[in-house]
This record gives C-alpha cells, structure tokens and sequence, in this order.
C-alpha cells in the first residue's frame, strides 16, 4: 500500500509509494527546488498524474505543510517509489534520498536514484544505513531479476549497488552501462549562431508521414547504446509516440532525415533532451549542433529555464553540445560550474534487461 512508513531511526524515515499522486504530494516541493537534478524522478512521476494535479495541486504545496502521514490508495500500480526522510524532533521534515522504480510505455526502466543533499554522498557513515534500507525495502517490492540496472549521481549508484549485490546474489556487470555528465543551457549561457542553414536545409518537428525515417534511427541511437538495443518494431512505437506528443525535431536535407533530436522529460521549469542521433552518412557536417541549438533555443523562448542533458564521459558529442552552450563540457576541471554532476548506470547479471 502507498505511504507505508517504516522507522529507520528516531530521526530517520522511509516512505513507500505505489502512485504517483502519493509520491508528489510529499516530494514535489523539494523536487521543484532542485529542478536540474531530479528531472528524471520529477519529470517521470508529473507523466503519471493528471494535467490538473501537476499544474495546480502540486504547485501550492510548501515544505512546512509536508507530513509523512500519507494518504491510502487502493489503485493499482506498475510503479513503486521509495523516499528517506529526516525528521527532527522540532522542526520541518526534509526528503534526503529518493528511489523510483517503475516503467514507460511497454519498457521497464532502470531503477533511479536521486540524492536531494549532494555533499553528504561523501560520508560513509550517513550512506550506509539508507542505501542498505532503500535496498532491503526494494527486494520487498519487486523481484530482484526486475533491477537490470541502477542511474543516478555516480557515489550514490556505487553505494546502492554494491549493498544490492550483497542483499541479493546478483552480481553488478563488469562495465558500467553508461557513464556520463549531466549537464545543462540556460538563456545565459546557449551560444547563439548567426549562420543561416544551407539551402535546402530545414529544422522542423517530426510528423506522422516521418516515423519511418524515425525509427530508423531510433533504432540506431539504440543500437549504439550496445545494452539497450531495439527491434525495428519497438522504433516504430517509439516514433509514433515521439511524433504524436510533439517531442521529436528533424534536421532535414533535400527531403531526407538526417538527424533527429527528442525531448521526453519535461517538468515546470526544466526540459531534458534525451536523444539525438544524426545518420553515419551525414555526419561531421555540423548538422547536430544546428538542430540541438535551435531545439534548444526554443525550449527556452518557451519559458523553460534550463535544458539539460546526459551525455558520456568519452562521447564526441560533448563537443557538440559545448559548442551550443551547455555548461561544464569543456574538459578543464576548473571550468566545471555547480549542477554539473557526475552520473553513472550499473547493471547487474542475470537480470531481465529493459530499455530506456
């Protein structure tokens, strides 16, 4: 049942949630906070409410009026969401480790984890016993061949995984699945370009007649990911749920696809670009730095104060995205601003692998 609460401690709380409503209805105002960060938790669980809830009854919802004492539910749900909390003998409640744990569309997603106070990950002795009980609550909820594998902020992913490993048998994989900067654009730092696109060149959003050419390289963006392949049938939903909602842009040549950019997690303030993809025989022609920066210009001429993004730590895309204006990528340590983070993916042997 949604909002279980057990004692970790005298000051410490898990929560468990089995909807979306219960799990924004306690989080929401520190997930808001921390916008950037959490978009993957927030932007996930904001799909799963209505339009209504998310653009008002959230919305009003302050730190102080947050209690633990949530609310039942009897709904059914593919999707469990587990919170730790401190809780001060006076004082106001504050959320300090989230695991979410559910799926999008026909994919189970990986299991994700967000850390609402960065600079306590580095402290052994206040890690330990929360991820050692996020684990145990989670082998409580899903079977363990469910956890394919684990993202978030790298020290937080480390600690979980290894405590998962011990509590279950199942191994972590050798190499990490994905291993990347989180990184992000605001109005101050996109880097504008005056150059006009080539004749016969054209940025626009996808449309039905395109899912063919979308999926394609869909499943090409997939395919290079190596864990996370995809059947030309999963890429043709996948296209057809991108061109429908509006969260798909080409780059076009002469009427031919050769890139594509995607949006699919966006929240009040932040929006996520999570795949870009330009096709092996347009590439190195500049056509992904056109198409990123002009997607995310629009974003934020929409109102969105950040775009951000994931991108790996060895991808020569980071120059791309540098060259548009996201922050952090320039490779010299001392020019790495504050929200830019360090984020790994690790998986785990003998599981069932989803997609993502």
């Amino acid at each position: 049942m949604p909002g279980l609460i057990y004692h970790l401690s005298s000051e410490i709380r898990v929560l468990e949630h089995h909807s979306a409503q219960d799990f924004l209805a306690v989080t929401y105002p520190t997930l808001s906070r921390h916008e950037r960060s959490s978009n993957i938790i927030l932007a996930h669980a904001l799909k799963k409410v209505s339009a209504e809830a998310a653009l008002t009854g959230f919305q009003f919802v302050t730190q102080s009026e947050v209690t633990l004492d949530a609310p039942s539910s009897d709904q059914l749900s593919d999707s469990v969401w587990l919170t730790i909390w401190s809780t001060p003998p006076q004082g106001i409640v504050e959320l300090e480790l989230v695991l979410a744990c559910h799926r999008a569309g026909q994919h189970e997603l990986p299991v994700f984890l967000w850390a609402a106070q960065r600079r306590m990950l580095s402290s052994p002795q206040w890690l330990a016993p929360r991820v050692t009980t996020l684990a145990d609550h989670l082998a409580s909820c899903v079977p363990p061949t469910r956890v394919f594998s684990v993202f978030g902020v790298t020290a937080l992913v480390k600690a979980f995984s290894k405590c998962w490993a011990s509590r279950t048998g199942f191994q972590v994989e050798p190499r990490p699945f994905y291993s990347a900067y989180l990184t992000y654009c605001t109005q101050q730092t996109i880097i504008d370009s005056e150059v006009n696109l080539p004749f016969g060149h054209l940025i626009r959003r996808g449309m039905i007649s395109d899912i063919e050419d979308i999926a394609k390289l869909g499943k090409g963006f997939a395919d290079d990911s190596v864990y996370f392949p995809l059947t030309i049938e999963l890429a043709r939903a996948e296209a057809h749920e991108l061109v429908s909602k509006g969260q798909i842009w080409l780059y076009e040549v002469s009427g031919a696809v050769a890139a594509i950019c995607a949006v699919t997690r966006s929240s009040m303030k932040v929006s996520a670009i999570t795949k870009v993809y330009t096709c092996p025989n347009w590439r190195r022609q500049g056509f992904a730095v056109h198409l990123v920066r002009s997607v995310t210009r629009q974003l934020l001429d929409c109102g969105k104060e950040s775009v951000v993004l994931y991108v790996g730590r060895e991808n020569n895309a980071r120059s791309v995205y540098h060259r548009v204006g996201f922050v952090g990528l320039s490779g010299k340590p001392d020019e790495r601003p504050e929200g830019v983070e360090d984020a790994l993916e690790l998986g785990f042997v003998g599981t069932n692998r989803g997609h993502w």
